[in-house]
């Protein structure tokens, strides 16, 4: 327990903000190695692909996602299936000197049209596999070619617009942005909170019994002065309940309490009973709401015992006509109160 109280509400704020920094800024690495390995900018922003450049030369220079203009398209007969579904129709056309077969979904294509003059698409470029293989060998039949001669004909990378999943990128991105621009709102509140403390929910939540600032500062001088009941992360002053602990910080002038009261959480690992801790709720006027996880019970007795001495009005105990007393006292908080005060206790 420190000696020293001076301004020991705001440095505990400060400390608990800076703790929640390390994992935005790892999540917000997470994201910018996911952005260096992965071909998201391509993506995101597929490029021109000029009618000069190959795909093979494309697919070498790392540019997977293109967009790009093709010429006399001609349907080869054969079509890609997944799942018992068409997923695209082959085509081919004639490249920078080459031929090279194009996939296209059944929605470009009209479901297989004999031929296209000219069509601008985006896709992704493919190395031939397995199947591309097969694609190959069928048309060697067709043509009755060999299949050392056609692949001699053919470029080894063929062009895919079904790879390209439009409404699948959109979300991605949504997702990534959205993550992102939420991760660095956040990582600027808390520096916000660092940097002036009162701005912080602990002491903004006080706004409905006064100006933070000023409360603020009297609770910091009364603790600074002369504390009349500490625990390790409890305090009381002559006006003040304050809580500093891992989990959050708070104020609650002790005259606006009206209701206190604890419960018992038993911790386990399998059939292993370890611990036992005790939480402490306190209610006050203006439906604010304050919990105290994790203490022992010797230190919220004394608390509690405290609370309720310096403050007879203070209702003490769980129980339905207790719930009830301080229900009569606050009134019921309308929808917009109550999303408030249940934000409030999630902060």
């Amino acid at each position: 327990m420190p000696e020293n109280y001076d301004h020991y509400i705001s440095k505990n704020i400060r400390a608990f903000y800076k703790k929640r920094l390390f994992s935005p800024i790892l999540y917000l690495l997470l994201l910018l190695i996911l952005w260096l390995l992965f071909p998201l900018h391509d993506m995101l922003l597929p490029k021109q692909l000029s009618e000069n450049t190959s795909f093979e030369a494309s697919f070498s220079a790392r540019d997977r996602y293109v967009r790009t203009t093709l010429h006399n398209l001609k349907f080869s007969g054969y079509t890609s299936e997944a799942y018992g579904q068409t997923r695209g129709y082959y085509y081919y056309t004639t490249r920078n000197g080459q031929c090279s077969i194009i996939l296209l979904t059944p929605h470009t294509c009209e479901e297989g049209l004999p031929s296209i003059d000219k069509l601008t698409v985006t896709g992704q470029i493919l190395k031939g596999k397995e199947s591309y293989q097969t694609l190959l060998t069928k048309l060697a039949e067709d043509l009755d070619w060999t299949e050392k001669g056609i692949t001699a004909q053919l470029s080894s990378c063929y062009f895919s617009e079904p790879d390209y999943h439009k409404v699948m990128t959109i979300l991605l991105f949504m997702l990534y942005f959205g993550t992102m621009i939420y991760t660095l709102l956040y990582l600027i509140v808390c520096a916000l909170f660092i940097r002036f403390p009162v701005l912080a929910p602990a002491c903004q939540n006080l706004i409905v019994f006064g100006h933070p600032k000023e409360i603020l500062a009297e609770a910091e001088e009364e603790l600074a002065t002369l504390p009349q009941l500490a625990t390790e992360d409890m305090f009381i002053t002559e006006h003040y309940f304050i809580m500093t602990s891992p989990y959050g910080n708070a104020i609650v002038p002790i005259q606006e309490i009206l209701w206190i009261y604890k419960h018992s959480t038993l911790h386990k690992f399998l059939w292993y009973h370890f611990s036992i801790s005790y939480t402490m709720h306190i209610t006050a006027n203006k439906h604010l709401y304050i919990t105290c996880p994790k203490n022992t019970k010797s230190d919220i007795d004394g608390i509690m015992d405290y609370l309720a001495e310096a403050n007879h009005n203070i209702l003490v105990g769980f129980s339905e006509e207790n719930r009830l007393k301080v229900q009569a006292v606050q009134g019921k908080p309308f929808h917009i109160e109550k999303l408030y005060a249940f934000l409030r206790r999630r902060v």
